[in-house]
């Protein structure tokens, strides 16, 4: 099986929108750390997870903990995922109990990506990666700030 096979399998949204694999396979970070550019660390709310996560924001699996997550670097809730010059933006996918499974990250095309576990990064439309194993978008965030700004301050 070929691996758009396998990712439409997982995701059968890909198959009926356009996406494209952008990188190859590795397990060097995930869609969280990947939405905000990070290529070195996974980040986890989850408290038994020796990972990455915010000090000082609960460590639980809960759209108000990613919320304020990213809001440590300088994203803020927004109404909508449509393209606005200088100003990036994040979806949040959920289930429909509102549990965050996932994290894309709006491109200067307007098209989304993301980060598929340890699986590949791809470019998307957001439609394409709703379904059983993340939900659909639930939250949209943005930030005007550069974030390797924000990175190296929080850094110092």
């Amino acid at each position: 099986m070929d691996i758009n096979a396998e990712l439409e399998q997982d995701w059968p949204g890909l198959a009926r929108t356009s996406y494209r694999i952008t990188s190859k396979h590795t397990g060097n970070y995930n869609c969280l750390a990947w939405a905000i550019e990070e290529t070195d660390r996974w980040w986890s709310p989850l408290p038994d997870d020796d990972y990455y996560w915010p000090e000082g924001i609960p460590r639980e699996v809960s759209m108000s903990a990613f919320v304020q997550a990213y809001e440590t670097l300088g994203f803020m809730v927004c109404d909508d995922g449509e393209l606005e010059t200088g100003v990036e933006k994040l979806a949040i996918y959920a289930t429909s109990d509102a549990r965050p499974q996932h994290v894309a990250r709006q491109l200067p095309n307007g098209l989304w990506t993301s980060k598929l576990g340890r699986l590949e990064d791809i470019e998307h439309e957001l439609d394409g990666l709703s379904g059983d194993l993340y939900g659909t978008v639930q939250k949209f965030m943005k930030s005007v700030q550069s974030k390797s700004k924000i990175l190296q301050e929080n850094l110092n």
